[in-house]
């Protein structure tokens, strides 16, 4: 499946799916949560709806990812 344009506005079920696609197992609930903690990847409001440059989701989801490891006893980082 073809990945948005980084600069393509999403609806959070829509950056949801697209980060999916791309490897990063996020839901939009989950997306939902996060916004309302501050810990999600930025949006903005298009009256009541939040939308998400893909961009910066995608930023947002590959700097959640850890380093490479060969053991689940490295330390976490």
């Amino acid at each position: 499946m073809e990945l948005p344009d980084e600069t393509a506005k999403l609806r959070r079920r829509e950056t949801a799916v697209a980060l999916q696609n791309a490897g990063y197992p996020v839901a939009e609930r989950s997306l939902a949560t996060l916004a309302s903690r501050g810990d999600g990847p930025p949006f903005q409001k298009f009256g009541r709806i939040p939308l998400y440059t893909w961009g910066q989701a995608l930023a947002w989801a590959r700097a959640k990812l850890s380093a490479p490891r060969s053991s689940t006893s490295d330390i976490e980082g």
